[in-house]
């Protein structure tokens, strides 16, 4: 049998062409050319007959196939009888090893010398398949050597894709890949392509020279324009998509420390202005100067709100943003609580006045505060926002929640009875609102959960209006007191008769019966209310579909009972933790919410048995009473709130008889002023409720629908000026303009925007934008957006071009186009140098 590679190489010719000429140079293979046996060709050795092989190839069979065979070197020209057979012909068959790979390739004679010269590439079978794949006719030698260069790398056969491999390799502190590049004699190719591509042109051509030079010239001229550039724009365009690739993060992440620690990247920084680095992101370091500086010129007050605010979307593009999301947020929410403690008046001419303008304003200090806690926290940052945090404290505390509450205690010291004109009454929520939809006809959900106090409530109602087809209307609502978990569930059911138990026990009673736990809450609302029942929002999260859906068609009243942030904070080990908790719950109301519309329900009302306070810092003396409650008879006693009978007035204490605070029975209610705290053994201390603030008090109480037609879009986005004009240098500027200001319904945009050929062909950058302006005025929600164009913008010169923005697919790595518009590239041939 012949050998299977020249029956391959053979038949691969006889495919293309009618005549083949075999010389057998080395005479080794005259067994081969005797056995061998192809289908529909004929065999003829040439020994002294050339002029009737001839006649009878060119004139007596012109249709057959024909295999010529010399054992021997090809004779010279002058002496080759059928030359013009052979040229006419166009291929000849040789059996040296690289003749061989030629065959088998499907490469002509003239690629015979690149063979040779990257004669260690092809020795391998695994290197030559992987080629084959990718040759295409007509490829050229330097197609060759780039496919070559390809598989060597194990990647597309694209430059900028084989370098971010070989860098992929570098940052792994490998050296397989750029090995074989050496091995298989493609060394010089490689650097002549990256000195034609991106201007990089060492004596010591190197992955890591060129990473250094790349890092080096982008951050240069990055922060000075007018700083010479030893590499072409290209290198920039290479980098940015470099950097953006998420399948590439990690190796440039590590390169990018590498190349900080040998530039010497800190001590750059610490000569610059970090306004100075506002477009840059190339090493972790530059975010690390932004939020120092931008840091101290919170805490000095020599930013404003609105600057950090800008500042943080601007660095929401930046690459190392979620290593820094937090301290980013962090900083932006203290800004804002500063800024509105300032704009805010803390005056009330009554408790009606005082609910109203804490449920219109006042409640965003409030969420302000707990959300610069919480970031704070999630930050891990405690050394960069520690002056920040002291300063964000001693406001809040001092200048915010003391004075506030101060304020308010004077009229709750005053004031006879508890209630506030117009503001409904924890104890008439199941009279007012469950009833109303009983009357109707109609089935209602009412999910309570612990200590939701007001803020966390309103910052809810906006994620639910997010929500497709989601609508939700948020009013305050007076909780009992004292503000604690007992009473505030007992109230919320429904009830003729409320008292607090007479004992030590701290219970509430609901018509006689305790309302302490699921079972006992079962019994008081199924009496009331016998197509009712009660469950825990875990197990609500826990059913599955025809569970859940029978839960709600079986009953005309469900209660949901939820309990995160009171179970967070009411620990002493864990209260610091509580405004994690309000996030959590945020997040887990949502999802029980969906669920419940999901099982059919058409109503549903949120709400919550009282609010709390929460200083973050430790306490000072000063934060405690001094005094003791003194009485004839001390029953409970809780950090804000005291039971008994016979209490006796004092300067620090605010004492309320059961009927004023429309409870029956005999115990009295004795409440520290303001946000003063009772010590408590083995209690925590900075979580504490059952007092008269207005944080405690306080509750939301929300309306929640889902509708049938869908009311969620995005904003949209245009081009300022429509396009058909010229692109005559190598970057775009062009400006996009969001066209309304977001809101709940009005969502935010994520775009992609890049210059492309009309077949397709990205020739720019590339660059990720987010549209989410708030702002009402139309001049703040202008984006100034710089595309550099790539060396492939060459090629389309005098030619039309497509600006596209394009939109991520939710919930794929694809995306799809939204806006584009059109310029005509006429760049002169001037352009091409670098100066």
């Amino acid at each position: 049998m012949a050998d299977p590679r020249i029956i391959q190489a053979l038949t691969s010719l006889f495919d293309k062409q009618r005549i083949v000429f075999w010389y057998d140079t080395r005479r080794e293979f005259r067994g081969e050319f005797e056995t061998l046996d192809l289908p529909d060709v004929e065999k003829i050795e040439l020994a002294n007959n050339e002029f009737g092989v001839k006649y009878r190839v060119l004139r007596e069979q012109t249709e057959q196939k024909f295999l010529l065979y010399r054992e021997g070197p090809e004779p010279a020209h002058l002496d080759n009888w059928l030359l013009d057979v052979q040229l006419a012909s166009g291929r000849t068959f040789q059996t040296d090893q690289v003749a061989l790979w030629l065959a088998e390739l499907g490469l002509g004679p003239n690629d015979y010398a690149l063979l040779e010269e990257h004669k260690a590439f092809f020795e391998s079978a695994k290197r030559r398949e992987a080629l084959l794949k990718l040759l295409q006719p007509g490829d050229s030698q330097p197609q060759l050597q780039r496919k070559m260069l390809a598989v060597c790398a194990g990647c597309e056969p694209r430059l900028d894709v084989i370098l971010e491999t070989l860098l992929a390799e570098l940052a792994q502190e490998g050296d397989a890949r750029i090995k074989l590049v050496e091995h298989s004699s493609l060394k010089g190719y490689l650097w002549e392509q990256m000195k034609r591509a991106y201007g990089y042109d060492s004596q010591q051509p190197g992955l890591q020279d060129f990473v250094i030079e790349l890092f080096k010239n982008s951050f240069l001229t990055g922060i000075d324009s007018s700083c010479a550039s030893t590499l072409s724009a290209e290198s920039l365009v290479f980098l940015r998509r470099w950097k953006d690739s998420r399948s590439h993060k990690a190796s440039f992440e590590a390169l990018s420390g590498r190349c900080a620690e040998i530039l010497q990247i800190d001590e750059k920084l610490q000569a610059l202005d970090y306004r100075q680095l506002a477009d840059l992101d190339y090493f972790e370091l530059i975010d690390c100067k932004i939020l120092s500086e931008l840091v101290h010129a919170v805490v000095a007050r020599t930013i404003t709100a609105a600057d950090v605010e800008r500042w943080v979307r601007q660095r929401r593009q930046s690459h190392w943003f979620e290593n820094f999301e937090h301290v980013y947020l962090a900083l932006e929410h203290a800004a804002q609580f500063m800024h509105l403690l300032d704009m805010t008046q803390l005056d009330m001419t009554s408790l009606a006045d005082g609910v109203r303008k804490y449920a219109a304003t006042w409640f965003r200090l409030d969420q302000r505060y707990r959300k610069f806690i919480y970031h704070l926290r999630e930050s891990g940052q405690a050394s960069l926002l520690g002056q920040l945090a002291t300063r964000v404290e001693n406001l809040y505390s001092t200048n915010y929640l003391t004075r506030l509450n101060n304020q308010w205690q004077q009229h709750v010291d005053v004031a006879q009875h508890w209630k506030v004109d117009s503001v409904p009454l924890q104890r008439d929520f199941a009279k007012r609102h469950v009833q109303s939809f009983l009357e109707r006809k109609a089935k209602v959900c009412v999910l309570i959960s612990d200590a939701f106090r007001y803020e966390v409530g309103e910052e809810l109602q906006s994620l639910i209006r997010q929500e497709d087809k989601y609508e939700a209307d948020l009013e305050p609502m007076l909780s009992m007191l004292p503000s604690y978990t007992q009473l505030g569930m007992a109230a919320l059911l429904p009830n003729t008769c409320l008292e607090l138990a007479d004992g030590d026990s701290g219970d509430a009673l609901v018509d006689g019966q305790s309302a302490q736990g699921s079972a006992n809450r079962r019994k008081i609302l199924a009496a009331a209310i016998p197509s009712s029942t009660v469950v825990l929002a875990k197990d609500v999260l826990a059913m599955g579909k025809e569970e859940s859906r029978a839960l709600v068609r079986d009953h005309d009243v469900v209660y949901v009972y939820h309990n995160l942030i009171d179970k967070t904070g009411d620990t002493r080990d864990t209260e610091e933790r509580v405004f994690a908790a309000a996030q959590g719950t945020l997040e887990e109301l949502i999802r029980v919410i969906k669920k419940l519309f999901n099982a059919n329900a058409s109503n549903l009302l949120l709400t919550a048995d009282h609010g709390f306070i929460y200083q973050h810092h430790p306490l000072q003396e000063s934060d405690f009473l001094s005094s003791e409650p003194e009485g004839e008879q001390i029953l409970y006693r809780d950090r804000r709130f005291v039971l008994g009978k016979g209490l006796r007035e004092g300067a620090g204490f605010k004492t309320f008889q059961p009927a004023q605070l429309g409870l029956d029975g005999t115990l009295e209610v004795q409440i520290p002023k303001s946000i003063n705290r009772l010590r408590l053994k083995g209690s925590g201390s900075r979580f504490v409720h059952g007092g008269a603030t207005l944080q405690e008090v306080v509750i939301p109480l929300l309306h929640i629908n889902k509708k049938r037609q869908s009311d969620v879009g995005r904003v949209e986005v245009d081009f300022i000026g429509d396009g058909g004009k010229t692109i005559t240098t190598g970057q775009l500027a062009v400006v996009l303009y969001q066209r309304e200001a977001i809101t709940e319904k009005r969502q935010p945009r994520r775009l992609r925007a890049g210059l492309y050929t009309l077949a397709g062909e990205l020739i720019s950058d590339q660059h990720e934008l987010l549209f989410d302006f708030a702002s009402d005025n139309p001049r703040e929600r202008e984006l100034p957006v710089r595309l550099l164009l790539s060396r492939k913008a060459d090629a389309a010169n005098n030619q039309q071009v497509e600006l596209r923005l394009e939109e991520p697919v939710e919930g794929t790595s694809h995306y799809t186009k939204y806006k584009a518009v059109r310029y005509t590239i006429r760049r002169s041939f001037t352009s091409e140098f670098d100066f």
